[in-house]
């Protein structure tokens, strides 16, 4: 393995790491949800599928362009910060699956002002970080599709949870709030 990739490699698991701990610093929810729906996990088989595409290049390429590496670095510092303040935003309402607790409110602070759905904002820029390392452009291109159909599945479903709770509430904040990528609706 020559420098660049040395390199590569030391970014792609500091970034992942540095993404990830949020989550089990501040602990999913435990309670019992009011309500739940379970179809999200299909979301979540595509969104691993994608990072497995994504990783399965590994980094075997011949040079490095320094671009990449630059990109790389910057969607996962990107990333990172997004986990961090989703799940202090979220606070006592992160759950990993798809459910609401019967006191649930609706966020709307911190990176919630900018998307609806910040965490799956940091997933993405954790797939772009991971891709731009390690992926050959048709894997790149194949895991991008696979994210992106895992979380709309995702999204959508959540948003239904929170339309039917929050009603007029959720459906403004939606009108004016993009889904997970920022100006776009």
């Amino acid at each position: 393995m020559d420098r660049t990739s040395a390199y590569a490699l030391m970014i792609l698991v500091t970034g992942t790491v540095v993404w990830f701990l949020p989550f089990p610093l501040r602990g999913w929810s435990r309670t019992a949800p009011q309500t739940r729906n379970p179809k999200w996990r299909w979301g979540l088989i595509l969104e691993v599928v994608a990072y497995a595409v994504a990783g399965a290049g590994g980094l075997r390429m011949t040079t490095f362009p320094g671009w990449r590496l630059a990109l790389a670095t910057l969607f996962l510092v990107l990333a990172s910060v997004l986990s961090w303040t989703s799940t202090r935003s979220l606070g006592r309402y992160l759950r990993f699956e798809a459910a609401l607790d019967a006191d649930h409110q609706l966020v709307r602070s911190g990176p919630y002002r900018i998307v609806r759905h910040p965490i799956y904002a940091s997933m993405l820029c954790l797939l772009l970080g991971i891709a731009f390392i390690a992926a050959p452009p048709m894997f790149f291109a194949i895991a991008l599709l696979l994210f992106l159909a895992g979380t709309e599945i995702r999204v959508r479903i959540e948003d239904r949870l929170l339309a039917d709770r929050f009603g007029e509430e959720f459906r403004a904040y939606r009108q004016r709030t993009a889904a997970y990528i920022p100006l776009l609706r």
